[in-house]
């Protein structure tokens, strides 16, 4: 289990996020909705008649629009967790950041 969770601790820490990600919105979005619905008079929604309506499928696409946050968190991740075969990935034990010698700049570069 341990080998598992070290070969795929890239993509586990991001499905987990997303995953973290869309429960939070959904209730923020649940509260904001019922929210607006009270204020025009009309009935608050419960929770299944939100997931499966319009409003919660249109503020998931525009939170995913938001790209500078989802490439700033996937390079971040990427620096520090192991994903066994990602080209993005480090060889396990060489996480974190490397020194001019090991990236080849500066004086260290080659001809």
């Amino acid at each position: 289990m341990k080998g598992f969770l070290r070969d795929n601790a890239l993509t586990l820490f991001f499905l987990m996020a997303m995953a973290l990600s869309l429960v939070g919105q959904a209730f923020a979005g649940l509260a904001e909705f019922n929210e607006q619905q009270v204020a025009q008079g009309a009935q608050p929604v419960g929770m299944s008649d939100y997931l499966t309506g319009s409003e919660f499928a249109v503020d998931v696409t525009e939170n995913w629009q938001s790209e500078y946050l989802q490439f700033f968190l996937y390079i971040f991740m990427t620096v520090w967790l192991v994903q066994r075969g990602s080209p993005e990935s480090k060889a396990p034990g060489k996480q974190g950041p490397e020194s001019e010698k090991d990236q080849g700049i500066g004086e260290h570069a080659g001809p």
